[in-house]
């Protein structure tokens, strides 16, 4: 019988040929890859911008970081700074990756955004430090093909892409043109007015 997750890294694989990526990690959502990201680079303070989607405060809360806001007029993209993350869940674009080389790019597959496949998110990366990490930490930090007996486990959620969906990206992806331009904003509450540093506590 063949492995059906063989679609995912088939998904995984196009992805990277049309974004210039060297590697991606597909995950159940952008939130889940930017909390995946956020937990790699064991984040402490984070700076985004104030006008943005609630889950990226949540990623980076849920992370063990810390939230701080700037005023930011963005568009499709914007790092997480001091750290080496981009939420791009507002822009997919071929080639897209070569400007933002060496960082943590985040996409979202939702049905209002430019793939458009229902759920879904990636990271797009160039560290083949850290890729075999990412995998394990998107399927409960275990190492895909290694019954759990035999394996040796990290901090880990369980947001690793189905099959069906990567299915559906796959075909949508090949109708994509090569050139997007970034996804207008929504009208985004300002997290500022929330205080994130104390929820959960």
């Amino acid at each position: 019988m063949s492995n059906p997750f063989t679609i995912v890294k088939q998904f995984e694989y196009d992805l990277c040929e049309y974004t210039g990526a060297p590697y991606c990690v597909t995950t159940t959502s952008c939130t889940m890859a930017l909390l995946l990201a956020c937990a790699y680079h064991k984040v402490q303070e984070v700076e985004i911008p104030r006008f943005t989607y609630v889950g990226v405060a949540q990623s980076i809360i849920n992370a063990g970081g810390k939230v701080k806001f700037r005023d930011e007029d963005w568009l499709g993209y914007y790092r997480l700074e001091p750290y080496p993350i981009f939420d791009s869940a507002r822009w997919i674009s071929g080639g897209m990756y070569g400007p933002l080389s060496g960082m943590m790019v985040c996409l979202s597959f939702h049905w209002g955004k430019t793939l458009g496949i229902q759920q879904g998110g990636a990271i797009l990366h160039d560290d083949p430090v850290a890729d075999p990490v990412l995998r394990k930490m998107r399927f409960d930090g275990r190492t895909a093909g290694v019954p759990p007996k035999e394996d040796t486990f990290i901090r880990g959620w369980h947001c690793y892409m189905a099959p069906e969906t990567a299915a559906l990206g796959i075909i949508r992806l090949g109708f994509l043109p090569k050139i997007n331009m970034p996804l207008p904003n929504d009208p985004y509450p300002d997290l500022s007015l929330t205080d994130w540093n104390s929820l959960g506590r």
